[in-house]
């Protein structure tokens, strides 16, 4: 007898796989717009932006 019961042939991954598209263009599109966000010149000095010291650091 199995631990997780009887097991059934039913496709998981083929359904799935356009929710999974979705879920990475969905994450992308986030990823660009935070990184656009922090470049903006309404957080540029912002002392939470993990960019404020990177532009003072290059021009050394």
């Amino acid at each position: 007898m199995s631990w997780l019961g009887k097991k059934f042939p039913a496709p998981v991954a083929r359904p799935m796989a356009p929710f999974f598209a979705a879920g990475l263009v969905i994450l992308y599109g986030v990823n660009a717009a935070q990184t656009a966000m922090m470049n903006s010149a309404e957080f540029k000095n912002d002392p939470r932006n993990p960019n404020v010291g990177k532009a003072a650091a290059e021009k050394h």
